[in-house]
C-alpha cells in the first residue's frame, strides 16, 4: 500500500506533553466494529468482560538518551537495542563527525568506541571499562522522550516516573510502551473484581518504533527488530483464556506484536524468545489477539498501518478524525482508544 495512504493532519495543540492526572482519568476512544464511543480509562472494567484478560508490556525503560563529545563535535546517542554485554546499537546526531574507531566522551566517566557504522545513522557502541553498562547508562543517560515532546519541552525528573509504566520491570527499553501509562492500583482492583484477568510479557522497545517511514511504497519500509519474551507457562495460560471463550486484550502495540510473532497460524500462542521485527499492515490477519488498547498514533507511522489492520483504515480515520475533533490528546502521554475489530 502506499504510505501516503496513512497520512493525517493533527494540529500541534493536540500533542500531549504531560500526562493526565490521575492516570486513569485520561479519555478513551472506544472503537467497536465501526462503532464509536467517548469513555474514560476508568470506565474499563464495565466495556471488557469477566473472562477477558488484559496482556500488558512489563518492560522498563532506561536513560538511553546520552550527549557526548569526539573531540569538539557534539554526538547525540540514542541507544536502541542490546548486541552484547557491552555493546549497544545507537542513532547518533550529527553521525557524520564519529567514525570507526572514534570514542565519544559521554561524561561520568562514561566512554564508548564507534565498533560499526550503518547507512540509516545508526552505529555500534562498545562502552569502556569494567562497570556493568547498566550503571554507566543510569549515571550518564536522561530519560529518552519522544522526539515531538522533547522538540518542545526539556526531560526533566517528572519524566522519570511519567514515562515509567507501574509494570516496568525488566529493564531495556528506550521507549514506553505508552497504553499502560493509564492504568493504577485503582483501576486494577476494579478490574480484579470484574474478573477481567492479567498476564505480562517482555518486549523492550526500541527507539525504532519512532522512525518516520520514508518509502513511498508499506513493502519497502524495513522494520529494526526488538527483543521479546513469551515464558511457557504465560504461553499456556493465554491460550487457555481463548480456550473457555475469554478475549486477550493486548495493552499496546508491543504486546499486540509480540503476541503476534509468536502465535501458530492456528493462533496457538508458542513460548518466545528472541528479535522481532514484524510489520502488520492492512491485509494482515490476526491470530492471537480479540482487541487492543492504545494510544493515538503519528500520521505515516507503522503503528498507525497497525491499527489500520486491525479496524480497517477507513474505519480508523473516521475514529481518529471524531478524536481530533472533539480534543483527544495524542501521542504517548495522550488518551487512548480500545480496539475491538
Amino acid at each position: 500500500m502506499r504510505v501516503a495512504d496513512f497520512d493525517f493532519e493533527l494540529p500541534s495543540d493536540r500533542i500531549a506533553l504531560r500526562p493526565a492526572r490521575p492516570r486513569d482519568s485520561a479519555r478513551l476512544l472506544v472503537v467497536r466494529g465501526s462503532e464509536i464511543s467517548d469513555h474514560q480509562v476508568l470506565d474499563l472494567p464495565q466495556l471488557l468482560g469477566p473472562g477477558d484478560v488484559l496482556v500488558f508490556n512489563d518492560t522498563k525503560v532506561i536513560p538511553a538518551q546520552l550527549e557526548g563529545k569526539r573531540g569538539q563535535a557534539t554526538i547525540g546517542a540514542t541507544l536502541h537495542k542490546r548486541e552484547g554485554p557491552r555493546e549497544w546499537q545507537a542513532f547518533l546526531r550529527n553521525a557524520r563527525r564519529a567514525r570507526v574507531g572514534d570514542t565519544i566522551e559521554f561524561g561520568e566517566n562514561v566512554s564508548a568506541s564507534v565498533v560499526e557504522k550503518s547507512d540509516d545513522g545508526s552505529a555500534l557502541l562498545r562502552f569502556h571499562g569494567d562497570e556493568p553498562v547498566e550503571l554507566l547508562i543510569e549515571r550518564a543517560g536522561r530519560m529518552p522522550l519522544p522526539p515531538y515532546i522533547a522538540s518542545r519541552r526539556e526531560a526533566d525528573e517528572a519524566d522519570r516516573s511519567d514515562y515509567q509504566t507501574m509494570f516496568a520491570r525488566e529493564k531495556g527499553a528506550v521507549a514506553a510502551p505508552t497504553a499502560a501509562l493509564h492504568f493504577t492500583p485503582g483501576l486494577l482492583e476494579a478490574l480484579d473484581a470484574r474478573a477481567i484477568g492479567r498476564e505480562t510479557l517482555t518486549l523492550h522497545v526500541g527507539a525504532g518504533t519512532f522512525l518516520p517511514v520514508k518509502a513511498e511504497d508499506t513493502t519497502a519500509h524495513k522494520m529494526h527488530a526488538e527483543w521479546g519474551r513469551i515464558d511457557a507457562a504465560t504461553a499456556d495460560r493465554l491460550n487457555a483464556v481463548r480456550a473457555s471463550g475469554g478475549r486477550l486484550i493486548a495493552v499496546g502495540t508491543t504486546s499486540l506484536r509480540l503476541l503476534e510473532s509468536a502465535a501458530d497460524e492456528d493462533g496457538t500462542i508458542r513460548p518466545f524468545e528472541g528479535d522481532t521485527a514484524i510489520f502488520i499492515t492492512p491485509g494482515y490477519r490476526f491470530r492471537a489477539i480479540d482487541g487492543l488498547i492504545t494510544n493515538f498514533h503519528l500520521p505515516r507511522s507503522t503503528l498507525f498501518m497497525l491499527v489500520s489492520a486491525l479496524m480497517g483504515l477507513d474505519v480508523i480515520k473516521s475514529a481518529y478524525k471524531h478524536a481530533i475533533d472533539t480534543g483527544y490528546r495524542f501521542y504517548s502521554y495522550g488518551d487512548a482508544s480500545l480496539l475491538l475489530p
